[in-house]
């Protein structure tokens, strides 16, 4: 399952971010790994992202794969 996030951090030393689900203000995820196929340099607060959850029981188990504007 893919659901669209706002990037709200990203760490580039670790390549993790914490996005907000779109349509939730309390589901936060942290720590999320980010596909190194995305420069960090593309990886800006407030843009928009798609997070593929790989076990939708599962919120921790999710990679963020595209960002765009």
């Amino acid at each position: 399952m893919i659901k669209k996030g706002i990037l709200k951090a990203f760490d580039s030393g670790t390549f993790l971010a914490s996005v907000q689900l779109i349509g939730s203000l309390s589901v936060w995820l942290d720590n999320v790994p980010t596909s190194r196929a995305i420069p960090s340099s593309e990886m800006v607060s407030g843009r928009n992202v798609a997070v593929l959850f790989i076990d939708q029981s599962n919120f921790s188990d999710a990679v963020v794969i595209a960002v765009w504007t």
